[in-house]
């Protein structure tokens, strides 16, 4: 059996790996908060956000680990259809358990059937990266832990999604991303100490990319679009705050409702004298009179 190092690069992969999990789950979270407070068009492009934000941080995390995975006596290359799949995988599982919360009317059973949902998505994407591996020798698995993954994974799933329904608070977003960013990490490395490989030792070429090759550079490009953004959804305003600002513009403007308007259809009459005298009566109106005479 070979040596498995899951930290070849020491606590480098691990921090990273742990940090991206929590910037995918802290915007994740904060999309759907936008998007329960949205409608219509609005709500289903913050959903789609959030599920893309989501999916990638936990991909990103799970590769970005990855590049400290090593085996002793042969190496690793990676299949780059079966890793790409993974991607959509994790992005599309957590769309629809992103969806079933954000439009599902009874709540506790969208959170259930998201939960579910997502996390067997996770899981799934997880396992398939872990497909895509290619080395000499033959992997196996201890089925105890990889259960005990998945229920971690199912968990981690539905706490992410119950914050996103309960917790609007930043501060408190930020500390469930960071239980979200724990609970992925867990998840990943209880898979990965599942792994057994019986090394055989080969001199034949690999197929497939290195590490360095394919997977650093698409997480590399992934975690950038996490940092773009979560910079535009910090600097977007929210419902209330775009409802405020509009309230402010209100008060400010001119109430031209009190310009006098004449009603629809309204003609005005001819002038006679009696009116014209009664209009220059009211516009210069006379003084005080002393002996029969108007003061001028």
């Amino acid at each position: 059996m070979g040596h498995l190092d899951h930290a070849t690069f020491g606590w480098l992969t691990p921090v990273l790996s742990y940090a991206m999990a929590c910037i995918g789950a802290a915007l994740g979270l904060r999309c759907t908060v936008r998007a329960l407070d949205a409608t219509g068009r609005s709500r289903r492009n913050w959903l789609l956000t959030a599920a893309s934000a989501i999916g990638t941080g936990i991909w990103t995390m799970h590769f970005v680990a990855m590049l400290g995975f090593g085996v002793t006596g042969t190496d690793i290359r990676y299949n780059v259809p079966l890793t790409i799949l993974s991607l959509l995988i994790a992005m599309a599982v957590v769309g629809v358990g992103v969806f079933a919360v954000g439009h599902g009317r009874d709540r506790v059973r969208s959170l259930l059937i998201g939960g579910l949902t997502t996390g067997i998505g996770v899981a799934s994407m997880h396992y398939m990266g872990m497909a895509a591996l290619r080395l000499h020798g033959q992997v196996t698995y201890d089925p105890m832990l990889v259960a005990l993954s998945v229920v971690i994974a199912v968990v981690a799933a539905t706490a992410a999604l119950w914050a996103a329904l309960n917790i609007h608070a930043p501060a408190a977003v930020a500390v469930a991303s960071l239980v979200m960013g724990a609970a992925v990490s867990s998840m990943h490395y209880t898979g990965m100490f599942a792994v057994r490989v019986e090394v055989a030792p080969s001199t034949a070429a690999l197929p497939g990319a290195t590490a360095m090759q394919f997977i650093f550079p698409l997480a590399v490009g992934l975690g950038s679009y996490l940092f773009i953004t979560s910079a535009f959804v910090a600097l977007s305003p929210t419902a209330r705050e775009r409802a405020a600002y509009a309230s402010a513009e209100r008060l400010t403007e001119p109430d031209e409702r009190a310009v006098d308007v004449a009603p629809p259809g309204y003609r005005p009459e001819p002038a006679t004298a009696d009116t014209a005298r009664a209009a220059a009566s009211y516009a210069y109106p006379a003084g005080p009179v002393d002996g029969g005479r108007a003061h001028t």
